[in-house]
C-alpha cells in the first residue's frame, strides 16, 4: 500500500506540470474521437458500402433511350438492350507490324538465281629450276619451282547470282536481263523453301533491263503487281533479294527517295545502259539484289531492283513495274517479248548538249550512231528508215507532245502497240517536217 500511495503521489506531481496535462488530454481526445467514428461507421456500414460500390463502377448502365412507337407518340419506357456488345475501337496499326506482315506475305515468292558455267579445269605440276650464285654456279640442293598448268577438261562452277520473284503459280519469274545475260550459262532457281529448280530463259528485253525465266513447278506462291504510277516520294518501300549473293531473302526497308530518274547503269565488264523513269530509294540494295522486288506495305510489287550507286549511302534504283507489265503480258501470250520500235539510236538534248554540239534547240532527241561501227544511227528496214529519218536529225515531238525532261521518248513508244501510227516532228538540217509512221515489232537481237 505504501508503494501505491507513492505512485499516486508521483502521478499527481506529474499532472501539476502543464505540458504533461496537455499531452494526456490530447491523447484522450483522439482516442475518444476515433471510437465515436468507428461506432458510426459500424452502424451505417451497409449504406457506406453501397456508396463506395457506386463510385467504383467504371461502366454505369447506359441511359435508356426513349423509342417512339406508332402514331400515338407514346414513349416506351422499357429498357433497350443492344443485340451485340459494342467492341472497343481497334488499336492503331504500327508501321513495324505492317512491314512484318508484308514481308511474311512476299518472302515465299522471292527467289535466288544461281548462275553456273563450265569453266576450264587444270592439273598443276612443277618444274624444278636450278638457282645459281652470282658467279653462275648452281647452288647445290636449291631449286626454284615453276608451276605448269595443263587443262584437263571443264567443270561446272557457280560464277554469280541474282534475285527474282514469282508472278504465277506455275513458275514464271521476273528478273533483270543482266542477271541472265550469258546465253552459255546454266541458271538454277532456289526457292525460299530450299527447293532448287533448273530455269529456262524465255525472253530478254533489249531496251529495259528485264528478263523472264521459267521453272517447271506448280502450286507456287506469287506476288501481285501494284500500280507504280501512284507512288509518292516519301512512301515506305521494302526491298528483298539475295544480298551479295550470299544472304538469300535479305530484307531492307526505306522510302521512295525520288521518281522518274534517268541513270546510266554499268557493270563490272564495262557495259552500260541508259535507264529512264526509274525509282530512287534508300532501301539498301546490294550486289545480288538485282532482279528482286521493291514492295509497298501491302506486299505488292512496285518495282524491280536494278542498280545501286557504288560508294553511296543507300542510293539505289528500281524499274517501275508499270513499265514492265507489257513485256510480262507479251511473254504470257506469245512466249516472247514483242515491243514496238521505230529503229533509231539517239541521245537526249539538254542545254549543255546544245552548247557542246552547237545545236539550234535545247530539247528533243538527236539521232546519232553508237560507239561501234555496228551501232548504226538508223536501223536499216526500220520504220524510221522507211520514213527517211537519218543521222543528225532531231525529233522534237511525238503525237504533238514535246520531247523534253518531262516526256521520255522511249517510254512513250514502249507504251504503244505494234501497228500503232505515230506522228513525229523532225528537224532535219534546219528544216522542220512532219513524219507519220507505223510502229513495227523490234527484232529479237535488239
Amino acid at each position: 500500500m505504501e508503494n501505491s500511495n507513492l505512485d499516486l503521489k508521483k502521478i499527481k506531481e506529474m499532472f501539476k506540470d502543464p505540458v504533461v496535462r496537455t499531452v494526456v488530454v490530447s491523447f484522450l481526445t483522439i482516442v475518444i474521437t476515433l471510437g465515436i467514428a468507428a461506432g458510426f461507421a459500424w452502424y451505417y456500414r451497409a449504406q457506406i458500402f453501397k456508396l463506395l460500390a457506386g463510385q467504383n463502377n467504371m461502366n454505369p448502365k447506359p441511359v435508356t433511350p426513349a423509342v417512339v412507337i406508332g402514331d400515338n407518340s407514346k414513349l416506351n419506357s422499357a429498357p433497350v438492350t443492344p443485340s451485340t456488345p459494342v467492341a472497343p475501337p481497334p488499336a492503331p496499326v504500327q508501321e513495324e507490324d505492317t512491314v512484318v506482315s508484308a514481308v511474311k506475305k512476299a518472302k515465299p515468292a522471292v527467289v535466288s538465281i544461281l548462275i553456273s558455267k563450265e569453266v576450264p579445269k587444270y592439273d598443276v605440276s612443277y618444274n624444278n629450276q636450278s638457282v645459281t650464285d652470282p658467279s653462275g654456279n648452281p647452288l647445290p640442293g636449291v631449286f626454284l619451282q615453276t608451276p605448269v598448268y595443263k587443262q584437263v577438261g571443264t567443270e561446272l562452277q557457280q560464277i554469280g547470282s541474282g534475285s527474282g520473284f514469282l508472278i504465277s503459280s506455275d513458275g514464271l519469274i521476273v528478273t533483270n536481263r543482266h542477271v541472265v545475260e550469258d546465253k552459255t550459262a546454266i541458271y538454277n532457281v532456289l526457292l525460299n523453301n530450299g527447293k532448287k529448280y533448273t530455269a529456262t530463259v524465255l525472253a530478254r528485253d533489249g531496251v529495259l533491263d528485264v528478263a523472264l525465266i521459267k521453272i517447271n513447278a506448280t502450286g507456287l506462291p506469287y506476288l501481285d503487281l501494284a500500280n507504280s504510277d501512284t507512288l509518292d516520294v516519301g512512301q515506305s518501300v521494302i526491298a528483298i533479294g539475295n544480298a551479295l549473293g550470299q544472304f538469300e531473302n535479305t530484307v531492307s526497308v526505306g522510302v521512295v527517295s525520288g521518281l522518274s530518274r534517268s541513270i546510266v547503269a554499268g557493270d563490272t565488264f564495262g557495259q552500260s545502259e541508259i535507264l529512264d523513269k526509274v525509282i530512287q530509294t534508300d532501301a539498301a540494295i546490294n550486289p545480288g539484289n538485282s532482279g528482286g522486288p521493291l514492295l509497298n506495305l501491302k506486299g505488292q510489287v512496285v518495282g524491280i531492283n536494278v542498280a545501286v550507286v557504288q560508294g553511296s549511302s543507300n542510293v539505289g534504283f528500281a524499274l517501275p513495274i508499270n513499265s514492265v507489265k507489257s513485256a510480262i503480258n507479251s511473254v504470257i501470250k506469245t512466249g516472247k517479248i514483242i515491243r514496238p520500235y521505230i529503229g533509231v539510236r539517239y541521245v537526249k538534248i539538254t542545254p549543255e548538249l546544245k552548247v557542246q554540239d552547237n545545236l539550234s534547240v535545247d530539247y528533243g532527241i538527236l539521232i546519232e550512231k553508237g560507239q561501234t561501227a555496228a551501232d548504226l544511227a538508223v536501223i536499216p528496214g526500220s520504220p524510221a528508215d522507211k520514213a527517211g529519218i537519218v543521222e543528225n536529225d532531231i525529233i522534237l515531238s511525238v503525237d504533238g507532245i514535246k520531247i523534253d525532261q518531262n516526256q521520255d521518248f522511249s517510254s512513250y513508244i514502249r507504251n504503244k502497240k505494234v501497228g500503232d501510227i505515230v506522228t513525229l516532228e523532225v528537224l532535219s538540217k534546219g528544216v522542220k517536217r512532219t513524219v507519220t509512221l507505223a510502229l513495227q515489232a523490234a527484232p529479237d537481237n535488239l
